[in-house]
């Protein structure tokens, strides 16, 4: 009879940490699943961002170029115009999406809008550099914040 009950109740326990662990088990897949997910939204984000900024980069640079020339610059304008409206979007993704990379993020969108009104071309250049150099920035905090979705982005600073 002992045997029997003990048979019983181990069937039992086994049943019930083969449940725990199964269940377990699932909870980190679905886990390791939306850190997938989620590295590959702000991947997807930071790409459209940093695409969109360079699109507004060099027509904000030719815009410029043309406008220190002395030439008509109304198709460059209208052609920045819509660069600059493109960055919305990714811009706003990547605010909501990581939050850890909104300041860089925002410095190489700001320091793109800075190209206009440049006073001379080595300004302009200048300036240039410098979109380039905070877009880079924002790349490799990205790579940081992406690399390891067990490890949560850090603010930039």
């Amino acid at each position: 009879m002992w045997a029997a009950v003990v048979a019983v109740v181990g069937t039992l326990a086994g049943g019930l940490v083969t449940g725990l662990v199964q269940g377990w088990s699932a909870r980190l897949a679905r886990a390791a699943h939306r850190g997938d997910a989620r590295r590959e939204a702000v991947l997807a984000a930071v790409t459209a961002l940093a695409a969109a900024v360079a699109d507004h980069r060099r027509a904000m640079w030719l815009r410029e170029q043309v406008r220190l020339t002395g030439a008509d610059d109304a198709a460059a304008r209208a052609a920045s115009h819509g660069t600059r409206s493109a960055v919305t979007a990714p811009l706003t993704t990547v605010r909501l999406l990581a939050p850890a990379l909104a300041d860089q993020a925002e410095r190489a969108v700001a320091a793109t809008f800075a190209l206009r009104g440049a006073l001379d071309a080595d300004t302009l250049a200048a300036l240039r550099e410098a979109a380039i150099v905070a877009a880079d920035r924002l790349i490799e905090a990205a790579a940081r914040c992406i690399e390891d979705v067990n490890r949560p982005c850090q603010r930039s600073r």
